[in-house]
């Protein structure tokens, strides 16, 4: 069981990433009757702040579409952001465009594991060559000292060494997991980005690779983002989380806090989804209808206005901002403090 792991070493209290007013707008033209158009915005991640504390781990949740994949690119450095601010311990990296950080020294303390290890594997790398790479690009290591690296990240993984020359095809899907993590810790970063980790493999898989998860914090001491579509997973594993809806944080707070009382009524509906062993529903609000499109959202609107079962016309006129509830807890909600 997950929870029969040693407990991580919490945040130590100094702030590891600071994301502020971070926007990413995709451009998109609509073709009109004769041929014109007028110039559109995809609003995919829209004015978002956070920190994230040394020895974190932030969960990052939301259904699909609200922008969780885009803000996780943009913290990687895999996407240039519109515009904000992301501050990675003393350096700021909004301004450094993404192909120059691929080259940069900064690259190696920060690492993605993606959502399918088979797709983000080069098919024509053995596990070894897939978990050497990062460190001879990035780390300059070669000969002994890279085998050395690689039998080392691999052994932290759970992965058999005489698995290292077999191709992506040849192993299982739980093995390849293995290889995408141990490629993305063998630099030793500060800061590991999980993009739902696990979301391709077996249920039975997905627990060994959390429990390995759990102890690679502990042993390495990393900071994680973890992004996952579970919220018992996210209840269980981090310390704090939010939670998105197109494109902006709707909730935050500690993650036992948010998920025992959520104050949004969005995140509300998202916990009274979660499958429950008993079969019992706790009565609160369920979610109905499909988000908007991020496509040119009104400004002044409420992104939940029209699916959210306690709006009103205020949600229609007037962005509710994020207000703080104390204990770490904040809500962009006029309603917040109804009862749900």
């Amino acid at each position: 069981m997950i929870g029969n792991e040693p407990t991580p070493p919490g945040p130590d209290g100094s702030t590891l990433l600071d994301v502020a007013e971070l926007s990413k707008r995709f451009p998109l033209r609509r073709k009109g009757w004769f041929g014109g158009g007028h110039p559109s915005l995809v609003h995919a991640v829209d004015d978002v702040s956070f920190t994230l504390s040394r020895g974190e781990t932030l969960g990052l949740v939301g259904e699909s579409g609200c922008g969780k994949s885009t803000l996780v690119r943009l913290i990687t450095r895999l996407t240039d952001p519109t515009s904000g601010s992301i501050r990675f311990g003393s350096r700021e990296l909004a301004d450094l465009p993404a192909k120059r950080f691929a080259r940069d020294a900064d690259r190696a303390r920060i690492q993605i594991v993606f959502q399918d290890a088979g797709e983000s594997i080069n098919p024509r790398f053995t596990a070894a060559d897939a978990i050497a790479d990062p460190l001879r690009k990035l780390k300059g290591v070669t000969g002994p000292d890279l085998k050395a690296k690689v039998e080392e990240a691999a052994t932290l993984c759970g992965l058999p060494v005489e698995l290292l020359d077999r191709f992506p095809h040849q192993l299982s899907g739980g093995q390849r997991a293995r290889v995408g993590i141990a490629r993305a810790i063998a630099t030793r970063p500060d800061l590991l980005v999980l993009d739902e980790p696990t979301a391709a493999l077996d249920v039975s898989v997905q627990v060994t690779i959390l429990q390995l998860l759990v102890r690679l914090r502990e042993t390495l001491g990393m900071s994680y983002v973890f992004v996952s579509h579970d919220l018992n997973v996210v209840r269980l594993l981090c310390d704090r989380v939010i939670v998105m809806y197109l494109g902006r944080i709707v909730e935050t707070g500690p993650a036992e806090q948010v998920f025992a009382k959520p104050l949004h009524p969005y995140t509300r509906g998202l916990v009274a989804a979660v499958p429950r062993l008993d079969g019992v529903r706790d009565g609160a609000l369920r979610l109905a209808g499909d988000p908007k499109s991020p496509i040119d959202p009104d400004p002044h609107a409420c992104r939940f206005h029209g699916r959210c079962p306690i709006g009103t016309d205020r949600c229609g006129l007037d962005m509710p901002a994020l207000r703080r509830f104390g204990g770490g807890r904040e809500a962009a909600c006029h309603y917040a403090e109804e009862p749900a």
